[in-house]
């Protein structure tokens, strides 16, 4: 009978020099691969974008008829910043039945009070603002 050589342990449960270069490569390959997705998402969340201090709190209502109603809000935006704000009006089953987009043009005052009188296609019941943006 011949003796046959013996394996090694590392041969034997695959701990070779190539598995090992190969683990390490994927190793890299993932981490890699984390700090482009990391990348990505910091370009697109853009830490480096502003707000404009955009801020917006609903102060009143009037259903004014059946199809008008009038929404009183206070918008406040950065000085001298143009911005947009969308007003809407609901109705009791929480149905859109107006919306409007007011353009505010630029102010040296950051807080204002505006007015915005919508037309509805039913009556309404509350008013307010859904959103404001800076365009």
């Amino acid at each position: 009978m011949s003796e046959q050589p013996t394996a090694t342990l590392d041969d034997r449960y695959g701990r070779t020099p190539s598995r090992a270069r190969r683990s390490r490569l994927i190793g890299i390959v993932v981490a890699a691969a984390i700090v482009v997705v990391l990348g990505a998402w910091v370009i697109w969340a853009g830490p480096g974008q502003t707000s404009h201090g955009i801020d917006s709190d609903d102060v009143g209502y009037k259903i004014v008829s059946e199809h008008r109603a009038t929404v009183d809000s206070q918008v406040s935006v950065d000085p001298g910043t143009t911005m947009k704000c969308a007003v809407q009006v609901l109705d009791k089953s929480y149905t859109i039945v107006g919306w409007k987009v007011v353009t505010l043009p630029p102010s040296t005052e950051r807080t204002r009070s505006i007015t915005t009188s919508v037309n509805t296609t039913t009556r309404g019941v509350t008013g307010l603002i859904h959103t404001c943006w800076v365009p």
